[in-house]
């Protein structure tokens, strides 16, 4: 079926329950899998007040940063479940463009993404990068939503650390 799923990855709690099913999903079919992070590049102009007050190289170092500790997340969860990782950082104006093309030139035969990363405003105004990759993209894509839990599933989770050790352990 699959031999090579990308998983896109925004370093949410969201995005990392996707990371998890998606690296089940691949030990499951015996695939590989490719983690991507996409961050914006340096704008002067920006609606984030950390990035109007960053020069071009600080900022580049901070979303250097950020990406790679969601990538080592990634690759810690891939590696306790035994399957094969690769991780790339892409900088993109336009995160769904920089998957598409990832995975494409990856080849990739499916994308395993989370329904949404984005919340409140922000979301209506610059839209889901999930449907984005839905309606843009060639690549099958396999939508992860994270499922309705009852008030005990709730209370037990909010006991269990987010860690990459911890989800991993629950794989």
């Amino acid at each position: 079926m699959y031999q090579h799923i990308l998983l896109p990855t925004d370093g949410s709690d969201l995005s990392t329950a996707a990371i998890c099913e998606g690296v089940s999903l691949a030990r499951a079919l015996g695939a590989k899998v490719t983690v991507i992070t996409v961050t914006e590049p340096y704008h002067a102009i920006s609606p984030d007040a950390v990035t109007i007050a960053d020069t071009p190289e600080k900022h580049a170092e901070r979303m250097a940063a950020l990406a790679k500790h969601y990538l080592d997340d990634a690759k810690k969860i891939a590696a306790a479940a035994g399957v094969s990782c690769e991780t790339i950082h892409v900088e993109h104006d336009h995160p769904y463009k920089a998957i598409i093309d990832t995975a494409k030139d990856r080849i990739c035969d499916a994308i395993f993404m989370a329904s949404h990363g984005r919340r409140g405003l922000s979301a209506i105004v610059l839209g889901s990068e999930t449907l984005k990759v839905l309606t843009h993209g060639v690549t099958p894509v396999i939508v992860y939503r994270q499922p309705h839990l009852s008030v005990a599933q709730l209370l037990t989770e909010q006991e269990i650390s987010r860690t990459p050790e911890s989800v991993a352990a629950i794989l």
